[in-house]
Parts: C-alpha cells; sequence; structure tokens
C-alpha cells in the first residue's frame, strides 16, 4: 500500500535548512524510521535530490518546515515561498509548490523554528502546554511563538531573532546583522561570536567572558519574550545551546532584568521554566511529522 509500512501510514517530513536538508520517514507516534541529508546547494542542484528520495518513499502525506523567511499564510499568492534570505538561489522561491506538482498528497508548511517548536509541544518534553516560545541559537538565531494552542503567524511570523538589543556597555561590536547590525541574531548568533572573538564558539568553552556576554544579550531577548507574550516556558536549541553553561547564566539575567515585577508559579521554578530542547535535535523532524498529520486531519 503507498504510504504504509507494516499498516501503519508512513509520514514525510522535510526539514529545510540553510546548510541541509534533512529529509525523513516516521510513523505517527513519532517514530522516525530512516532520513536523508542533502546539503542545500541551489535549488536546481538540491531540489531534484530532495524530490526523488520522497518519490521513492511515496509517504501519505508531507510537512516541511524551512528556513526563511517565508510566506506560510495559506490564502497568499506566495503561501510555501522562501521570500528574502540571503541564501543564493532562494529569495522567493516556490518551495511547497514545486514539491506539490510532483508529489500529490497532503503539505503542511511553516517555518524551521515553528516546526522545532511543534515538535517540542507534540513528542517532547512540553507535551501538554499551549504557550511556548522556542528559541534557536545557530547560525541565525530564530524564534516560533504558540499561544493559546496556535503557532503565532500573523501577517508573516515572528522574527525574534530581529528584536533590536541594548549593548552591553563594554561591548563595541557592530553586529553581524546585514539588516540591522545590533539585533538579537547581529550580536549573539554563532557567527556573531566567532567575529568578535575571533574563533568558533566550540573552541570558547573555557573562556568565562563569551559565555556572560551571550547570557547578557539571550536574557535580555528571553525578558522581552516574557513581557511581550507571558509563554509558559522558553525553550532554548540550536548549536550555540550545546553550550550547556549558558542555561544558569541566562537564567540568572532573566531574574535580574525582571527584578521581581512578575511573580508565578513558572518564573518560581526556572530551572523548569528556561529550558533545553528535549528531542536530540530530532525536534524539527518531529514537528514536519505533526505538520503533516494536521494537513491530513485538514483535508479529511
Amino acid at each position: 500500500m503507498i504510504g504504509a509500512h507494516d499498516g501503519k501510514r508512513l509520514i514525510g517530513a522535510l526539514e529545510a535548512g540553510g546548510t541541509k536538508m534533512i529529509c525523513a520517514i516516521g510513523s505517527e507516534d513519532g517514530t522516525i524510521l530512516e532520513r536523508y541529508s542533502v546539503p542545500t546547494r541551489s535549488p536546481e542542484e538540491t531540489m531534484p535530490e530532495i524530490l526523488g528520495w520522497f518519490l521513492e518513499h511515496k509517504p501519505a502525506a508531507l510537512g516541511i518546515a524551512s528556513f526563511g523567511p517565508v510566506d506560510p499564510d495559506p490564502a497568499s499568492e506566495s503561501y510555501g515561498h522562501i521570500t528574502t534570505t540571503p541564501k543564493p538561489g532562494w529569495a522567493d522561491y516556490d518551495l511547497l509548490g514545486t514539491i506539490k506538482k510532483v508529489l500529490p498528497v497532503p503539505m503542511g508548511f511553516d517555518t524551521d523554528v515553528n516546526g522545532s517548536l511543534l515538535g517540542e509541544v507534540s513528542y517532547g518534553g512540553s507535551r501538554g502546554l499551549n504557550d511556548v516560545v522556542y528559541i534557536t541559537v545557530g547560525t541565525g538565531i530564530g524564534g516560533g511563538v504558540m499561544s493559546g494552542g496556535k503557532l503565532l503567524h500573523g501577517m508573516l511570523h515572528p522574527e525574534l531573532g530581529h528584536m533590536l538589543m541594548r549593548p552591553h556597555p563594554s561591548d563595541s561590536y557592530a553586529g553581524k546583522c546585514p539588516f540591522h547590525g545590533q539585533c538579537l541574531e547581529g550580536l549573539a548568533s554563532g557567527p556573531a561570536i566567532e567575529e568578535r572573538w575571533g574563533l568558533p564558539g566550540e573552541k570558547l568553552s573555557d573562556r568565562p567572558e563569551v559565555w556572560e556576554l551571550e547570557a547578557y544579550y539571550l536574557g535580555q531577548a528571553i525578558v522581552n519574550l516574557i513581557l511581550c507574550l507571558s509563554p509558559k516556558r522558553i525553550i532554548l536549541g540550536g548549536g550555540v545551546m550545546h553550550q550547556t553553561q549558558l542555561f544558569p547564566l541566562i537564567r540568572r539575567e532573566v531574574s535580574t532584568k525582571l527584578n521581581g515585577y512578575i511573580r508565578t508559579k513558572e518564573l518560581s521554578d526556572p530551572d523548569s521554566y528556561i529550558v533545553a530542547a528535549s528531542l536530540k535535535d530530532d525536534q524539527g523532524i518531529l514537528g514536519c511529522i505533526k505538520l503533516a498529520l494536521n494537513a491530513m486531519s485538514f483535508q479529511s
């Protein structure tokens, strides 16, 4: 039977990142059965390999979580497009439409960070929570928001990584972001760490001043999110957050900056409020599986 394995429906997942794209097949319970990684080159080089893999595996539905910015509005003419990315060849690319032309199955589409958030609340340690923020800190910084059990989109989707920051008094770095300079991504992303300190983050683990400054900016951003969105949990993922010494520093910064203004049961337990992603870097794939399942439910 097409789209089935041992009597169970096969669900496709495409975690489309700016560096690599991960194709996967899983089951409805979140079991990942097979995966395949494709380097993100030009669309002309990358997409035939991805399309061939999914045509071979014949999923019953497909969830796509993509780097962006993207257009996630089904009512928009550019729905499913990657929009203003600086990634060569991908600006204004119709990712969803290209796949739909060759794979006629239900498809769900969202941002890569919303995909990771959806994976965490569907299959991970934040199951049962309806008001959650997910922040990924890596090559870039992105954020996903779930409010009242729904992923937040609005006119486009949240771009939490580009909120403007108040620079640390001792930090003269101009910022890495070509659009905004000293936004969160410009000051705290992996490339910003490397440019400011002269080495990639993984080679700076024994430099406490690096992580004190990183925590200053991430803590500032989280305080802004708490005050604006009032989430019941903040989840931090991405390569930079593999520096686990950051978590206590960030929690301390948040407490200092909130200065007792907000008192809730969630904030009274910071170790359970500001947490690491729980799915061993599979949260994006699992979020794609959930996007696919949602698309199947919508079309049934």
